[in-house]
């Protein structure tokens, strides 16, 4: 697995080096051992009742945490993301609500190593 230790591999990411998935179901997607999904593209108007964090704190969800910095709000199920928007994170669950009619892709990128201590 390629790390993203300089920023060509690191930019190869963005392009979906670590492959993608496509949802328009409503069906909850989780990616492969290894793996989270680093963006999601909207096709249509989405609303999403799953979106875990990969780790609490790390970025935005619908449970678990509120994501970074002060006064950061969870995502809840009325909120709409407008279809063309890219959000960015890293998530080990997604489920867009199943009247997103065109779907959404979803980006896939490494999961964090476990630290290890010596």
């Amino acid at each position: 697995m390629a790390t993203l230790a300089n920023q060509g591999v690191a930019s190869q990411m963005a392009f979906g080096q670590h492959g993608s998935a496509f949802v328009d179901d409503g069906a909850a997607y989780q990616p492969p051992t290894g793996k989270v999904v680093v963006a999601i593209t909207m096709l249509d108007n989405a609303t999403f009742t799953v979106l875990t964090p990969e780790a609490t704190g790390d970025c935005f969800g619908l449970a678990a945490s509120s994501g970074q910095g002060t006064n950061n709000k969870l995502v809840d199920s009325s909120n709409i993301f407008p279809k063309g928007m890219t959000i960015y994170g890293r998530w080990t669950a997604v489920t867009a609500a199943s009247d997103t009619d065109a779907g959404i892709i979803l980006y896939l990128g490494p999961a964090k190593s476990p630290v290890s201590t010596p």
